[in-house]
């Protein structure tokens, strides 16, 4: 018998401490209360069960209740505020370098990935002022859990987490899925995913309406700047599908850069 099946029986009264048992290495047959592997349950200890027993403390059946609010709406302005100010100066930035634009545009993969720099500088601002232009204006700074400031392996995992998970890359219907898919998950959890899996935590103040003021101006100004640049291009190359609306947009022509020479 295995000793763990000799020990309940004993339990049980099936075995007495005066039964005779033997294992492998004994000289011959012992009393159960004199072989060293069993005495322990023939101690006063075992033979009066009988204590207090410790109040059962029920198990947790509920998760950790999330944070009082999330700011889900802060969060949502403040990211696409980042994004819209960093498109701005990033088509602004291929004008004064003198790119063919509508070349540009027609770039698939400089499309696709137009965004992956932004994240890399925003890793930056996170790890040396725990904040971003976008988030600073709406009052919001990153920390870790223990308020320290987040290094720069925690700033770039996060931003990689944010850019995946969080904005789809800004890949229109993909962006759109991730930012529903991270408003469930932020309400259910209290933080969204990026912030959960890296042990961060969101810092507020309360919002000042001179920042709200200069939120909207810079978001303006952000949406315009690439406008600019990205509208007469557009036009452009719907006039060349499209030639019936060749007449409407002479007769009211867009606003447009002066031409600069391609490199």
């Amino acid at each position: 018998m295995p000793d763990y099946e000799v020990r309940s029986a004993i339990q049980s009264g099936e075995l007495k401490a005066d039964t005779l048992a033997w294992h492998d290495g004994m000289g011959g047959w012992q009393p159960l209360s004199t072989i060293a592997l069993f005495t322990a349950e023939f101690t006063p200890s075992r033979e009066t069960p009988q204590r207090e027993e410790a109040p059962v403390q029920p198990l947790p059946t509920e998760r950790p209740q999330p944070e009082a609010s999330p700011h889900l709406i802060r969060r949502f302005w403040a990211r696409w505020f980042d994004l819209y100010l960093y498109s701005g100066f990033w088509w602004f930035g291929m004008w004064l370098a003198g790119r063919d634009v509508g070349a540009v545009i027609g770039n698939i993969w400089l499309i696709l990935f137009q965004y992956v720099p932004w994240f890399a500088i925003e890793a930056i601002l996170l790890h040396r002022y725990g904040t971003t232009p976008g988030k600073w204006l709406l009052g919001i700074k990153v920390r870790n859990e223990d308020g320290s400031r987040l290094t720069l392996p925690q700033s770039v995992r996060r931003s990689m987490r944010v850019m995946f998970l969080g904005v789809g890359l800004g890949w229109g219907i993909v962006a759109l899925m991730c930012q529903v898919m991270a408003v469930f998950t932020t309400r259910r959890l209290g933080k969204p995913l990026w912030d959960m899996a890296g042990g961060h935590k969101l810092g507020t103040i309360p919002l000042h309406p001179l920042r709200i003021a200069a939120y909207m101006i810079g978001l303006i100004a952000a949406l315009q700047l690439q406008m600019i640049v990205v509208a007469p291009y557009i036009l452009r190359q719907m006039q060349e599908r499209f030639p019936e609306m060749h007449k409407q947009i002479e007769e009211n022509p867009p606003w447009h850069l002066p031409e600069r020479r391609s490199r």
